[in-house]
């Protein structure tokens, strides 16, 4: 019924030579549209966001190399701030990430389309919180050789996200130590990663000791054992030919073999 309905309306009222078809306008149509990211092998790129909830304020930022190494890194942010605010300080721990790896070509992309604006001169910064951060980008900009800024949809810019809500939900942690956050990736179900004790005439911690030393991983280490001795040796220090291990409160606990 309602399809014939349509047809007869359309029968009674045929298109004529005055007829303009209906001009539609959609908001925002370049921030919508899909660009394409050049392949460039000497250029590194930098993700960055801010989040911010009812628990606090974090930001997130990821440096990619141009061999595809990641370098991810998260703050917890302990004093005022806006959507905006957050955003800049992301962007500013991004670059000077880019500046501690003497980067030289950098192409940055975030979803806060204001920021991204303004980095490109397209919009002015008016806000008394933006222009402080605005004139210190433009000094750390001055440090790259070629710099680029590209908007990038919330939807693809997940990790960054992701880091910046981590940090935000956390509580604050005062004195307790955090480790550097790794993401490992496993192709084998956790039952099949049990071995066997097996006796060993060297200290428990002798690996750990000679990867500070020499920074060498023992003979037919597999990968998942490399990045277990990396991860560990962040907790320890060695002096000379005594090794310590730290604590939460930075104490130094020497540690010795079994009597």
């Amino acid at each position: 019924m309602k399809a014939q309905a349509l047809v007869d309306h359309l029968a009674e009222n045929p298109v004529d030579d005055e007829y303009q078809h209906l001009s539609t306008y959609f908001s925002d149509e370049e921030v919508n549209s899909v660009d394409v990211i050049s392949k460039d092998n000497n250029s590194w790129k930098m993700f960055f966001d801010g989040a911010m909830n009812a628990k606090g304020v974090g930001i997130g930022a990821i440096l990619i190399s141009p061999t595809g190494q990641h370098y991810p890194a998260t703050t917890r942010l302990q004093f005022f701030c806006t959507n905006n605010t957050a955003e800049y300080e992301g962007y500013v721990m991004g670059m000077n990430m880019a500046i501690n790896q003497d980067v030289e070509e950098l192409l940055i992309m975030g979803d806060a389309d204001l920021i991204i604006r303004q980095a490109q001169g397209e919009w002015e910064t008016r806000d008394v919180k933006l222009i402080p951060y605005r004139q210190h980008v433009e000094d750390l900009i001055k440090r790259f050789k070629s710099i680029e800024f590209k908007y990038n949809p919330q939807f693809h810019n997940e990790l960054a996200d992701a880091l910046a809500t981590l940090a935000s939900m956390l509580p604050y942690p005062g004195n307790v130590h955090i480790d550097p956050l790794e993401i490992q990736i496993r192709e084998r179900h956790g039952y099949c990663s049990v071995v066997e004790i097996e006796p060993d005439i060297q200290p428990w911690y002798h690996d750990i000791k000679r990867f500070l030393k020499t920074k060498e991983y023992p003979e037919q280490a597999s990968g998942e054992q490399k990045r277990t001795i990396r991860r560990l040796v962040n907790g320890f220090f060695l002096s000379g030919e005594v090794l310590y291990k730290r604590t939460p409160d930075l104490n130094l606990l020497r540690c010795v073999d079994t009597l």
